[in-house]
């Protein structure tokens, strides 16, 4: 059952933001981490013995976690080229369509993105930015509870597109024959059946058997959360992704029945995935709450959905789409689906939201699939200041100064007096002998 909130209750309580070390772990989670590590033993601190041993073990520590978390124990974790090619054969002529269809929309919205070095000599000399970029990027896929090859294609394709040498694919042991497939289509020439924090530790330290790579990207797990913000500075991240989100703004004119399938949609990822509605219409609250309990019925991921919707969703009732609006930015959704007689004006009253979805034929499932624009969002209200995955996250932006000897003997003075401001009188000496020149 999905509970229709007050919204004083809701502000207190759903739409509350909390930072990840103060989001409750759930009971089973706690009990599967002792089962493995000890009792007592937190998630985090799970998190810091696998690091630890990867860092002074290597492949060692890859093949022993691997084992213990996954019952893999393969000397070899990495995946040949031709086996993308045999899972590309095996899977269905559907499927390989699908796969070519989306991966043809991913490329094509991430091509349009301008990113363009440039110089200018009106400052005097040449100043400027060059792009270049990452030479190693590390991509990790889950498929811990569900094979997602999509998680393939919505990172590798923008790190591919924005030049990106060589892009390594961390993914758990025993991969889905439509993952392998996803990485043949996309011509990953490293792929390494390794999961969880293991996989980030590996990347991060780099092994014998693979590099280290230079940024990580890509969502995952509480364990894969946990190690990306453990290792941070060591390696680049494209964020601390938590669990999945969304939230629907919806009027009295919405079609309950599709609603309910956006709210099931987002509750099926994980028993810590949030879906929330956001209403005006009383009678449109009652409508999606009997129309959820309906369409769980005939879903095969129905536990997962109830545990989500009972701890993490639920419906607020508003007073006006306004305040609908100021609730959104304030939450900052990683989706935000308007299902409005008028979308577009209610976006721009909006500045957080990791994606738009505008209109009820804009589902949320048509972007985490074949829209175009990469699925790797910014979660746990981090849309206030963080993007989805794009072109930008694979690149380095290197300042171009190449002042003329005019400038730079006009620019001096001005240098010296900020530095002796400074009391940095090495800087200032930098300037000040050229002066005399």
């Amino acid at each position: 059952m999905i509970k229709i909130y007050p919204l004083e209750e809701a502000k207190k309580d759903l739409l509350k933001r909390k930072p990840i070390y103060q989001d409750s772990y759930s009971p089973l989670t706690i009990a599967r981490t002792e089962a493995v590590f000890g009792a007592g033993m937190m998630p985090h601190q799970a998190v810091m013995q696998i690091i630890k041993s990867i860092d002074e073990d290597g492949d060692a520590a890859v093949q022993k976690w691997n084992a213990t978390l996954d019952c893999f124990d393969a000397p070899n974790f990495k995946i040949a080229k031709t086996d993308l090619k045999s899972a590309w054969e095996r899977i269905p002529d559907r499927l390989q369509e699908v796969l070519q269809k989306s991966s043809e929309r991913i490329r094509d919205f991430h091509e349009r993105q301008p990113i363009t070095s440039w110089l200018t000599g009106e400052m005097g000399g040449e100043i400027g930015q060059r792009f270049t970029a990452i030479e190693r990027v590390g991509v990790y896929v889950p498929g811990g509870t569900a094979p997602l090859p999509s998680s393939m294609l919505m990172s590798v394709i923008p790190a591919q597109v924005a030049g990106v040498k060589d892009v390594v694919v961390c993914t758990p042991p025993n991969p889905h024959d439509s993952i392998l497939a996803a990485a043949y289509i996309c011509g990953v020439n490293e792929i390494y059946q390794v999961g969880g924090a293991q996989a980030i530790a590996a990347m991060a330290f780099g092994t014998e058997t693979l590099a280290r790579v230079d940024k990580i990207v890509g969502a995952g797990n509480l364990f894969v959360t946990l190690a990306k913000q453990q290792l941070y500075g060591l390696v680049g991240f494209d964020g601390l992704a938590g669990p999945t989100e969304t939230m629907v703004i919806a009027d009295g004119g919405a079609n309950p029945a599709w609603v309910a399938a956006d709210l099931l949609a987002q509750a099926e990822h994980d028993v810590q995935a949030s879906a929330v509605l956001l209403t005006t219409s009383a009678e449109m609250a009652e409508k999606v709450q009997k129309e959820v309990i309906a369409q769980t019925a005939k879903l095969s991921r129905k536990e997962i959905i109830a545990e989500s919707l009972e701890n993490k969703g639920g419906i607020v009732i508003v007073n006006a789409i306004a305040e609908a609006a100021k609730l959104a930015n304030n939450y900052a959704a990683e989706h935000l689906c308007l299902a409005v007689r008028d979308p577009k004006a209610l976006m721009d009253q909006i500045n957080n939201a990791g994606g738009f979805f505008l209109g009820e034929h804009s589902f949320e499932a048509l972007g985490d699939y074949v829209a175009g624009p990469s699925h790797v969002m910014p979660t746990g209200g981090t849309a206030r200041f963080a993007s989805p995955l794009n072109l930008l996250d694979f690149v380095k932006i290197s300042s171009v100064v190449a002042l003329d000897p005019q400038t730079a003997a006009n620019l001096s003075p001005v240098a010296a007096d900020f530095a002796d401001t400074e009391e940095l009188t090495a800087h200032a000496n930098a300037s000040k002998i050229r002066m005399k020149n």
